[in-house]
């Protein structure tokens, strides 16, 4: 079966099956598909969950093994395979083979794959996968096709925008999915639900091209105190929503908050990156930022910024700018010792 993963959540509504296939080059696309099945996977019993990443040294006995031992507490599993180069090599490709004349409906399988050429998807191993599985294909929407797609997304958080905004915002994103859901998501911020207006949606874009939100979070993970009051300030006179920057920052605290756990129980610090879902350039400035962030200092951030979103929303008294100062500098500050 071959679904769209905007088809997927109607039929995630309609029961689980034993395996599902992702791949494709869309990286939110992807993340997204993950996440649906986890959720319904989740809501279904499913109680256990296992990750495995098929890279250099994997024994693929794992996934076997994986898939037939169950916890003390939980009688179905989901498991995880990674196969970061879409390419399993000849073990890994006969092991997919038999793998899929075992599924059981205790556990469900989701396999994670790139971009796979024509070569690979007519291959054996992944031609047993989609003849037993559920194919999610995550592809770049094409340019044509991407404001059809952002109207959907709007619609998903109760706002419109017409032909001509949508294509604006398209055309600001140059086709970059995840450009576009940033933005997607800001506009839920800034704005109620309901039509918006070509102005609204220009003057939020441009305001991340003027003032740029995501470079005031860059200059927190580098440590960079005095690049970051110099960009706070250009926000605050320029009237940016302190929701807005709050958001943004508290994304990339999160983030090496949960890299940060992950790093003291394993101790692997490309796998705790891969687990956070962090990409490009983001990903780069969390794995140099992280060296300086002990769980207890993630946490300690965490709490502070929980506490400037009371400040924010006028719970507590204080000046949200001066709070979103403390914060930012605080933690480019940081030192684990």
């Amino acid at each position: 079966m071959k679904l769209s993963g905007e088809d997927l959540p109607r039929h995630l509504a309609s029961g689980l099956k034993p395996l599902y296939v992702i791949h494709g080059g869309a990286l939110l696309l992807s993340i997204e598909a993950a996440d649906a099945i986890r959720a319904a996977a989740r809501a279904a019993g499913y109680g256990e969950r296992e990750v495995l990443t098929a890279e250099q040294g994997f024994k693929w006995a794992e996934l076997r093994n994986s898939a037939q031992s169950l916890s003390l507490f939980s009688s179905r599993k989901l498991v995880e395979l990674r196969i970061p180069s879409g390419k399993p090599g000849v073990e890994g490709a006969q092991a997919l083979q038999d793998y899929c004349q075992q599924l059981n409906a205790d556990t469900v399988t989701v396999v994670s794959l790139p971009r796979l050429d024509k070569a690979a998807q007519g291959s054996k191993w992944f031609t047993a996968l989609e003849a037993q599985g559920v194919v999610i294909a995550s592809e770049e929407i094409a340019l044509n096709a991407l404001p059809a797609w952002i109207a959907g997304r709007l619609k998903r958080q109760g706002q419109s925008a017409g032909a001509d905004t949508l294509a604006f915002l398209a055309e600001k994103v140059e086709g970059n999915l995840l450009a576009a859901y940033q933005e997607i998501q800001k506009l839920a911020l800034l704005f109620p639900a309901g039509p918006l207006s070509f102005g609204q949606v220009k003057d939020a874009v441009m305001d991340v091209a003027r003032y740029d939100v995501f470079k005031l979070s860059e200059a927190m993970l580098a440590g960079d105190t005095a690049r970051y009051a110099r960009i706070l300030d250009g926000l605050r006179a320029e009237g940016t929503a302190t929701v807005l920057v709050l958001w943004s920052l508290s994304e990339d605290i999160r983030a090496l908050a949960k890299v940060s756990g992950a790093m003291q129980r394993s101790g692997n610090l490309a796998g705790a990156l891969r687990d956070a879902k962090l990409w490009g350039a983001r990903q780069k400035l969390v794995e140099r930022a992280v060296r300086r962030f002990s769980p207890t200092i993630a946490e300690r951030a965490l709490r502070q910024a929980a506490h400037v979103d009371k400040v924010v929303k006028g719970l507590r008294p204080g000046d949200a700018w001066d709070e979103l100062l403390q914060l930012g500098v605080r933690c480019a500050r940081a030192k684990t010792v």
